[in-house]
């Protein structure tokens, strides 16, 4: 019965552990890290370093290239031939 309850209070402390989120957002190609007094965060929203930079201007902050940046997304849609293609009713 002992070793059930340090199982469950053992379960407990683990899941109550606070999960490490992705610091990067794979949709934008550029990341500003703002550094403040008690930590860092960090903003994947921009579409370029000239962009990030105006932002960061000023800021204790970094703009850099997002690693995890999956690229554009791909279009999926059939090439069109030089023909207009009309609805079909």
């Amino acid at each position: 019965m002992r070793s059930l309850i340090l199982a469950v209070a053992a379960l407990g402390i683990v899941a109550s552990a606070p999960a490490n989120a992705q610091k990067y957002d794979s949709t934008s190609p550029v990341c500003k890290t703002n550094y403040r007094w008690g930590g860092e965060d960090t903003d994947c929203g921009y579409t370029s370093l000239e962009q990030c930079r105006a932002s960061a201007s000023g800021l204790a902050a970094m703009c850099i290239n997002n690693p995890y940046y999956a690229g554009a997304p791909i279009d999926r849609r059939p090439s069109q031939s030089g023909r207009r293609r009309h609805p079909a009713y």
